[in-house]
Formats: C-alpha cells, structure tokens, sequence
C-alpha cells in the first residue's frame, strides 16, 4: 500500500519491539461496532464447531479426528487409513492451494475471522481481561500499579481463569488426537490410571497458557508461517483492510479536528489524527502507514474509524476493505488472470479429490504370494501358488461372509481357513489361499490373476497377483 511522504511515523521494525529492543506490550482498547458484532457470531459458530466436532459422529466415525500414532484420520465422519494416505494429501494440497487463492484475493481475511489463535485471544481470553482488568487505560494502570491486594485479586483471578480454559482447551485437542471415546473412558478411569496422558495433557495445558497469556499476538507476527506468506501472495489488485490516505491527507494531511472548521476549504484531509485505530489494535500497528505484516485483518481499526467520523459529521470508510488499486485510481475488484489460474487448478484437483473417493473402496485387499514359495505341480496338469491375504474393513460394522473367486484365468481358489471369514469393524483379517490353474491356461512364467473378494453375493473388492509357473509349459 502506499504510504504517504509527508507521514514521518512510518517504522521500519515490528510494532512489539521498542527502541530498546524490548517487547513493546499491546493494550488494545475494547473494540465495537458492525464487523466486531459480525466477528462474534462467526466466533461462536466455530467455537461451538471446535468443541462439538469430536462429540459428534456419523455412521460410528467421531466427526473429526487426527490420531498420528496410529495413522487414523477421521475427516467430516470420513475414515482415512494409511492406504489413503494419498487422499489425505490431496486433501492438504487442496486446503493449501485454497488458502493461497483466498489470500491472492482478499488478504488475510482468515487470520482474523476464522483463526483459532485470533478467536480464543481477542473472543475469549481477551474477554476475560476487559472483564477483570477494564479497558485499555484501566490495564495500563493496573501494569503500573504496585502489588496491593486489588492487583493481587485481579491478577490471580485473571491467570487461574486462563489456566482453566488452557486445561479445557487441550482436553478438547487431546479428543482430537486420541478419540472422544478413550478421552472420556480416560476421565472415568481417573488421573493416576493414565499417567503418561496426564502428562501430555498438562504440556499442552502449559503451551496454550503460555500462548494466550503471554506470548499472545507474537504468533501471528513471529511464528505463524502464514503472516510470512502474506508478502509474497499480496498485490496492488488483492483486497484488505486498507487506509484510504488520498481522502484521510489531502493536501494538507492530518489534522486534529476543531469544532465548526471547513476542512475541506483549509485542505486539511479527513484524518483527525484521533489514534483510536492505533489504539484498538491488537497487534499495536498504525494503519496508516500501509499494509504491514503485523495486520491479521480484524476490522477492528474500521471500526474505531467509522464511529469516529460518525461523531465529526464525515463519511465512513476512512479506512475499510479495499485495494491499493481502489484507493488510488477507484478501480473496482477484477478477477484477475492469477485467480483464474488458481481456480483451475483448485477445480482439477477437486476432480481428482472425488474421483479417487468414488473408486475407493471400504474394504483394502492385500493379496501376496508367500514369501520363499514357487509353485506346485500337481496332478492332471494342475499348477498351484500358495498366497496370504489381509482384508481391512474401513467401516464401523462388521463383514461377513466373506469368500474369494479367480476372475481370471479359469481356475478355483480355496482358503486354508475353515467356517466363515469375517473382517471385524475397523480391523483386519488374515489368512493363506491357494490358487489352482491348469497348465494349460498359463502364457508363460508369469501370469496375471485377477482375485474378486465377496461378501455374500456383494462384490466389495478386485485385486490382482503373479500366478508363477513353469517357463517351458509347452
């Protein structure tokens, strides 16, 4: 964006830092107004997401689930197992290439509606302090204040509040991780049962009240990689919250507002130069000095802004979501050649994405020949491949009646098990086959048979082998 020269403000390092190289405390003032009221209602959606979607569960699959140990992934009540881990990818490369096409439009919208980081601060633990601590004078004080037992109250009240959400907080991520159902049968067993869970719990508890206690707005400037991105993603076309400095300085620049002065006659600009945008934000930048890394794109500064030119008899939108194109020339949004590409490419592989779901099947048939075996000749020409099998059952329910047929060559196939084969939910089955073709059927050394797996008269899965036999059958 576009930074006015006459604006001597404008800094060359983070707005945390202080000239000694210190961290620079952030006391945001308690935003109000439309986008404030709109970011609460998306927040409570996707708080109340975030603490149901482990509860929840279709067809017996928790909603969402993440278990890295043991290779689980449960997605919208869609299972994922280490055979579609290439589904898994897919899924990522879609999410990333998504995010890219969302930021090359509009910015770092996420970061301020939708990031988890950014809700549970400024929705939840930020909250609680305006609650306990006042607003951002009262906190200024309150910092500067000795430690008398006001302080002493407020501070303790305040630390064991975050500390309790913390623990609340990773038990629902713990959820993710482990499953709701061992969560709970965890809590039920009690603490001394579990203790190397216990541990894990209270490190995370430890990290998230490390985060939104004390390290708070320096994840969206120092350690999100995202923030980094923004950089390289943004152009003069891409739509952010932005400081219209045409308007706001003028030919004069900013001025402090007087009572019953024509601004417009004096060339003064539109910008009393209140600080109330500076003020409000969380991440302690001015911005009227540009577009900055530090930005997450809250609204809170348009906010501030508007009420404030409401208050002086000025038109809205001093500051408000635009481009730099719009601001200096009032071109209006294109969808440019860029998001064009983008959107090609999020279509193709969300093509591909439903596709290979279609064809993926719930049962994984794993069919080889046993190691250090050749094959049989046996009588009337018959040529036998000893085989082991494994079927994985996706599903929450069990499979029954489970039997094989060769497709291809002609040939029978029998299993070493005896009784019914039955493939338990979400488990497997193993076993030995032994494949027998007739000689004369075979093409050479090796051959390709094809193997249908049944359940009942329900065709679930189709696999191939090597049948081995004799190089000179002629």
């Amino acid at each position: 964006m576009s930074i006015p020269e006459e604006n001597e403000s404008f800094r060359d390092s983070i707005g945390t830092i202080n000239e000694e190289g210190k961290r620079a405390w952030v006391y945001p003032k308690k935003p109000s107004g439309r986008f404030y009221e709109y970011r609460k209602y998306v927040s409570y959606v996707l708080l109340a997401f975030f603490f149901a979607a482990p509860f929840v569960k279709i067809n017996g699959n928790q909603f969402l689930l993440f278990n890295v140990l043991e290779r689980r992934f449960n997605i919208f009540g869609f299972p994922f197992w280490p055979q579609d881990f290439y589904l898994f990818v897919i899924m990522m490369i879609i999410m990333v290439v998504f995010i890219i096409f969302f930021t090359a439009a509009f910015g770092r919208i996420f970061c301020g509606w939708i990031c988890p980081q950014t809700i549970f601060m400024e929705m939840v633990f930020r909250r609680i302090e305006y609650w306990i601590d006042g607003d951002r004078g009262a906190q200024i004080r309150l910092d500067k204040q000795k430690w008398n037992a006001e302080k002493i109250r407020k501070r303790s009240l305040k630390w064991f509040l975050f500390f309790v959400i913390s623990f609340l907080v990773a038990n629902i991520f713990l959820a993710y991780l482990i499953g709701s159902d061992r969560l709970i049968r965890y809590v039920m067993d009690g603490p001394m049962e579990h203790l190397s869970t216990v541990s894990s719990l209270l490190i995370f508890t430890a990290v998230f009240y490390f985060i939104f206690a004390w390290f708070r707005e320096q994840v969206c400037i120092i350690a999100c990689p995202y923030g980094r991105l923004q950089g390289v993603l943004l152009d003069n076309k891409s739509i952010v919250v932005a400081y219209d400095h045409k308007r706001g300085e003028k030919e004069v620049g900013r001025a402090k507002f007087k009572k019953n002065e024509d601004r417009e006659a004096s060339g003064k600009g539109d910008c009393i130069d209140c600080f109330q945008c500076v003020h409000v934000c969380p991440t302690g930048i001015d911005i009227r000095n540009g577009t900055q890394l530090e930005c997450v794109n809250c609204t809170a500064c348009i906010d501030a802004c508007d009420s404030i030119m409401e208050a002086v008899n000025l038109p809205k939108g001093l500051i408000r979501y635009a481009s730099e194109e719009n601001i200096e020339k009032k071109a209006p949004f294109k969808f440019t050649p860029r998001l064009k590409g983008y959107t090609a490419v999020l279509v193709i592989l969300i093509g591909v994405l439903t596709g290979m779901l279609f064809l993926r099947s719930d049962v994984e048939a794993n069919i080889l020949r046993l190691p250090g075996q050749l094959y049989e000749h046996k009588d009337n020409n018959i040529i036998s491949n000893v085989f082991t099998y494994k079927l994985l059952n996706k599903t929450t329910k069990n499979i029954e009646d489970i039997h094989f047929k060769l497709k291809s060559p002609k040939g029978t196939i029998h299993s070493v098990k005896q009784g019914e084969i039955v493939v338990p939910a979400q488990g497997l089955a193993e076993g030995t086959l032994f494949i027998e073709i007739n000689n004369a059927a075979l093409s050479g050394d090796k051959n390709r048979a094809v193997i249908e797996v049944y359940s009942g008269d329900d065709l679930i899965e189709t696999t191939s082998v090597t049948f081995l036999g004799p190089r000179n059958y002629k």
